[in-house]
């Protein structure tokens, strides 16, 4: 159909042109004789002007009738600044009825009021808000800009298998059943982790793929069980190679979507230090407050519950909050207690107040006046200051201020309004993990991240203190992306596996071809995997991820709007070789 232009595209310069546009009834307005239409496409909005001997035409039109409207674009008498095209409007000469519409089961508005299970089960009119649009839009614009900038620095993109084989290391895979092969089963990708590890064995040696990945593992607002990552690995460097060019790849998109200009070089923080001054290793860097170790002020406490603390090898810290004293009563507080309680297993939360006549709280009386002075001077403390502390096993300890760091700083306002970006390189994350489920050492990473050579051969002899070559980069409190240098020495390679357990009889059931690969001239890579959702969703500036996915699931994996998962013919399950079992009916 004839078009000549968007509907939001019209400007004071095309005023006295004729114009043809197609779009839906975004709003419509009798004033007797003249009846007002503001015509919407993706666009955005164009007033439309019909007058008496046209508007009989239209006289049955409703929002979200589709028409094609043809006229000449003039100066309106009173311009709209709340429009980008406010200061024009199309006097309509001719108008069809392109097709009509039923009255939308929910709104479509930017400020819609409609709860979200509603809007998913009538996703296809909910991406009709601009906002989605525009957000869309937005994705689809940091995927061609990364696209271009890993072109131009030599960069091949290769897609890698969808149907592949578990290999059960991390989250839960999503398995696909064989036909042909009854009984055998297909997994979804986690990531393309193996593949593009075997293309650096290919000697590809610069790979980038925009990778659809698959995780069966429970959701929450910054989740969904199948997401999108830039992916990206490359031969023959190091982790200061694959710094520069994720800074290089996010100034591109900063400068093209924000038109920021980020910092030639992010800070780096290893993951110890990140947890002791954070208590996260995601931490946001937009606002201070960081974790205080106390241990030295009560290093010859009389006070017990301290005493015994430190004495058990654990940690006294605490946490500063300026002028917060007299925004959390004592209810407030108890529940603050019951979050850490409830949230990360802390024993207790104490607090303490700085008032004119010194301090005041829970835990003012069993301190001496020594203590009461050093906690003062530690923490600069001025009235009106709120401070809280726990005292328990180290990580317990940070893990829970950390998480009261990030809840205060939502209560008190203290994350600036305005967008403001803090990037964070956090490195020498740990090589393993005790998994208390599975009594062994776990890949904290995944089983193909190379420990830091300092560190190989405490592998067996000392694994709580092996410091792996992986790294993340935060932003504003979210990882945007994961990667490490990759283990490239088979013998290397089968230490790691016998230190979380795994016999090479093990490996290779579940490796097997990639091992053999090993064999054959394996270059030295390492590579990272960038959260594209996550990543829109900051510069969209929305902390949702479903607002930056054109079909999502609900947080319970459901597609409202296709019913989906569901149940299918018991002939297909048939030729599967598949029964439902009872207890799942």
């Amino acid at each position: 159909m004839k078009r000549t232009c968007g509907c939001g595209t019209l400007r004071a310069e095309n005023a006295g042109s004729e114009v043809t546009l197609i779009g839906w009834v975004n709003k419509r307005r009798n004033f007797g004789s003249l009846v007002f239409i503001d015509l919407r496409d993706r666009s955005g909005l164009a007033q439309i002007v019909f007058d008496e001997k046209i508007s009989e035409k239209i006289k049955d039109v409703r929002n979200e009738y589709i028409l094609q409207v043809t006229g000449k674009v003039q100066m309106r008498q009173e311009a709209n600044p709340k429009m980008a095209t406010g200061d024009v409007e199309v006097a309509a000469t001719d108008v069809n009825i392109v097709n009509s519409a039923e009255t939308l089961p929910i709104d479509i508005s930017d400020d819609t009021r409609t709860n979200e299970d509603t809007r998913l089960k009538y996703r296809y009119l909910d991406l009709r808000r601009p906002l989605l649009q525009k957000n869309l839009m937005l994705r689809h614009k940091i995927c061609m800009i990364a696209r271009n900038y890993l072109d131009e620095n030599g960069f091949v993109e290769v897609e890698t298998p969808i149907l592949a084989r578990s290999t059960p290391e991390g989250a839960r895979d999503y398995l696909v059943p064989s036909r042909i092969y009854k009984g055998n089963f297909w997994a979804l990708p986690q990531s393309p982790q193996i593949f593009k590890q075997l293309l650096m064995i290919a000697g590809m040696e610069k790979y980038f793929q925009i990778a659809r990945c698959f995780r069966d593992e429970d959701l929450r607002a910054d989740r969904q069980p199948e997401f999108t990552q830039i992916d990206i690995e490359m031969s023959f460097g190091d982790e200061e190679t694959i710094f520069k060019t994720v800074e290089e790849l996010m100034q591109r998109i900063f400068k093209g979507i924000k038109n920021i200009d980020l910092e030639d070089h992010f800070i780096r923080i290893p993951w110890q230090e990140c947890m002791k001054r954070f208590g996260s290793d995601k931490p946001d860097l937009r606002f201070g407050n960081e974790i205080v170790c106390l241990n030295d002020i009560f290093a010859n406490t009389s006070f017990g519950v301290f005493a015994n603390v430190l004495k058990d090898g654990g940690e006294i810290d605490g946490i500063k909050f300026e002028n917060a004293a007299d925004k959390y009563s004592r209810k407030h507080l108890d529940q603050l207690q019951e979050f850490v309680r409830h949230g990360f297993n802390a024993k207790a939360l104490a607090y303490l107040k700085m008032g004119k006549d010194g301090l005041s709280g829970s835990i003012v009386k069993p301190l001496s006046d020594a203590e009461k002075q050093a906690l003062i001077d530690k923490f600069a403390l001025k009235e009106g200051d709120l401070v809280l502390v726990v005292a328990d096993k180290p990580l317990t300890a940070e893990t829970s201020l950390g998480a009261l760091r990030v809840r205060l700083a939502h209560e008190l306002g203290l994350i600036p309004k305005e967008p403001v970006y803090r990037f964070l390189w956090v490195t020498d994350f740990p090589m393993f993990e005790y998994s208390e489920e599975e009594h062994r050492w776990v890949a904290a990473h995944h089983p193909f991240t190379a420990p830091k050579e300092e560190d190989v051969d405490k592998l067996f002899s000392d694994p709580a203190h092996v410091s792996s070559r992986a790294y993340d980069l935060v932003l504003n409190g979210y990882e945007l992306l994961s990667g490490s240098i990759r283990i490239h020495d088979q013998d290397l390679q089968e230490k790691v596996f016998e230190a979380i357990g795994l016999s090479m009889e093990e490996a290779r059931k579940k490796f097997g071809f990639f091992l053999d690969a090993f064999k054959y001239g394996t270059p030295p890579h390492g590579g990272v995997g960038i959260g594209l959702e996550r990543l829109t969703m900051v510069l969209a500036g929305t902390d949702n991820i479903r607002d930056v996915v054109a079909f999502p699931t609900t947080n319970s994996s459901m597609d409202l709007m296709s019913e989906s998962p569901n149940q299918v013919d018991p002939a297909q399950l048939e030729v599967l070789g598949i029964e439902i079992s009872d207890k799942a009916k």
